[in-house]
């Protein structure tokens, strides 16, 4: 009896917060995980411990250290998820950095502006463009999986905040990027969509949950509460799993209703 398949995502940034509610739900649902971030963690934080996690749900792990801003250590990612699994069909671009300190607009400075740009935008780019190739090389070879891309961007990518323009403009990057990748792959059945998280719960929104206690409570959300990364998580294995499979380049908002009209 031949072994059953099994699908490979490759996960950015998910040695915490929404980047690991995403390897564990994706691992729950059967895919084996390439789980990348910036360092190691520890045996109760990040890779170490995501790694643990997902070989207890029945799934291997591979955690790769690597710098999502270098192009180098693109290509490291890459080869070091085919050697271990032969293929990858799921990327999911969520690694991304909020401003080290809040600044008006009119006070930006170019190096948080560039910052931003190189992590949220410009790496994430450049990576999918190498798993773009690698995909398109897998269904013209007859993997069994029909490969998706998800950009993790924000609400930020369609609402101002005059505090941190730079993270909006960066998110607003990567969302034309996950429409123009979606339109460029669509003729090799290579699914891309776009998530936007709302007012999810992490570690780098920590720092203003006083500020967005008030604000949902006072009628921000019709949906009133935080967001968790297990809420992302669930959507992007629908995605993954392939349910929303004719309706590439579309952006879906977990934002808890954020976004609708109101009066």
């Amino acid at each position: 009896m031949t072994e059953a398949f099994v699908p490979v995502a490759l996960i950015t940034g998910a040695g915490q917060g929404i980047g690991r509610g995403i390897a564990l739900a994706l691992a729950e649902a059967g895919f084996d995980i390439v789980a990348n971030d910036i360092v190691p963690g520890t045996a109760d934080k990040g890779l170490a411990e995501v790694r643990a996690r997902v070989e207890a749900l029945g799934r291997r792990c591979l955690p790769v250290i690597g710098d999502i801003a270098e192009p180098a250590d693109h290509r490291a990612l890459r080869d070091a998820a085919l050697a271990a699994f032969g293929g990858i069909d799921v990327l999911v671009n969520n690694a991304g950095v909020a401003p080290k300190v809040r600044m008006d607009i009119l006070e930006t400075t170019e190096e948080s502006y560039d910052r931003l740009q190189r992590i949220n935008a410009r790496g994430p780019f450049f990576l999918t463009q190498l798993v773009a190739q690698q995909m398109i090389a897998q269904v013209g070879a007859g993997r069994p999986y029909k490969p998706v891309i998800i950009f993790s961007t924000s609400i930020s990518a369609a609402v101002s905040s005059t505090a941190r323009a730079e993270y909006c403009i960066s998110k607003a990057s990567l969302s034309m990027a996950a429409r123009v990748f979606a339109h460029r792959l669509a003729e090799y059945d290579i699914c891309v969509f776009e998530i936007r998280p709302g007012i999810i719960f992490t570690d780098m929104t920590s720092v203003v949950k006083e500020k967005y206690d008030r604000m949902i409570a006072d009628g921000l959300l019709p949906q009133a509460r935080w967001g968790t990364p297990e809420d992302i998580g669930t959507a992007c294995v629908g995605l993954a799993k392939g349910y929303f499979g004719y309706s590439t380049g579309q952006i879906i908002e977990i934002g808890g209703g954020f976004g609708i009209p109101r009066l």
